[in-house]
C-alpha cells in the first residue's frame, strides 16, 4: 500500500464531466489499495468570478474578507468531487484548509505554509476514506482563513504530501508534463522526462506557468518528487526531483 497526493487544477475541474473523470482516477487508487489525498482548485473561471463580484462592492478589496470569499471556491470543488466519488460507490470526505488542519503565517492573500495540526487527514484515512483537501488556502492561529497566492493549490499539494510522508505526489494540469518552451507556441519544444528542483525553479521564475517557484522550493525543501501530468491524456509525465 502506497500514500497518494494528487492535485486537480480548476481547468481539470471545470465541468461535471472532468469532474467525474478526476473522481475516477482517485477512486481507482483507492480500490487498488492505496490512501488517497486529493487536493483540489476552485473550477476554471471561479475564482476570477468571485474576485470580481468583491470589486463590485470595493475595487480595492483585499485582506481578511478576500481571503474568506475566496476560499470558497475550493469549497465547492471538493464538496462537488466527494459527492462524485459517493456515485462512484468510493468512500470520500471533504475538508477545507482549517478542517485539515493547514496551519500558515498571519498574512492574508500571499500566506505561507507552516505545519499540519492535528490528526484529521490520518484519521479520516485509516478511516478507509479518499480525503479530498481544498487548496490554495489554510488558516491562521487566530482561526482566520488565508490564502497562498499564485500556484496556491501545488504547494498545498507538496505541503501535505510533506507532511504526511507520501509516497506519490502528483499534479494534473491541461498539459503533460513539463517543456523547454511553451509547446502551443513553440512547435520544437522539449518535453522533460526528468527536469531538477533547480532547472525547474529557473524556469518558473522565467515566467513558465506550470508550477509556481515557491511550490518547487518547498519541494526541494522536503525532498518530495512531483510528477506532472496531463488530466486528460493517459501518457507519463515529467518528475521534477533532486
Amino acid at each position: 500500500m502506497a500514500r497518494y497526493v494528487l492535485k486537480f487544477g480548476g481547468s481539470s475541474l471545470a465541468d461535471p464531466k472532468k469532474l467525474y473523470a478526476a473522481a475516477r482516477k482517485l477512486a481507482a487508487l483507492r480500490r487498488a489499495g492505496h490512501e488517497v489525498v486529493g487536493v483540489l482548485s476552485a473550477q476554471g473561471g471561479a475564482t476570477d468570478a468571485l474576485l470580481a463580484k468583491a470589486r463590485q462592492i470595493d475595487p480595492a478589496c483585499d485582506g481578511r474578507e478576500l481571503d474568506a470569499l475566496l476560499a470558497t471556491g475550493e469549497q465547492v470543488s471538493v464538496c462537488l468531487c466527494a459527492m462524485a466519488l459517493r456515485r462512484l460507490n468510493a468512500p470520500a470526505v471533504s475538508l477545507a484548509g482549517w478542517q485539515a488542519g493547514v496551519r500558515t503565517e498571519r498574512r492574508f492573500n500571499d500566506a505561507r505554509v507552516l505545519e499540519l495540526s492535528g490528526d484529521r487527514i490520518e484519521r479520516e484515512l485509516q478511516a478507509g476514506n479518499i480525503v479530498l483537501v481544498t487548496g490554495f488556502q489554510g488558516v491562521d492561529d487566530d482561526g482566520d482563513v488565508t490564502t497562498l497566492g499564485r500556484g496556491g493549490s501545488d504547494t498545498t499539494a507538496v505541503a501535505l504530501a510533506a507532511f504526511l510522508h507520501a509516497d506519490h505526489c502528483k499534479i494534473y494540469t491541461d498539459v503533460d508534463g513539463v517543456y523547454s518552451a511553451d509547446p502551443r507556441t513553440h512547435p520544437d519544444a522539449v518535453k522533460f522526462d526528468r527536469i531538477t528542483y533547480d532547472d525547474m525553479l529557473a524556469l518558473a521564475r522565467s515566467g513558465a506557468k506550470v508550477l509556481h517557484d515557491r511550490c518547487v522550493e518547498l519541494a526541494k525543501r522536503y525532498h518530495v518528487p512531483i510528477e506532472v501530468l496531463s488530466a486528460a491524456e493517459d501518457v507519463p509525465g515529467t518528475i521534477v526531483c533532486a
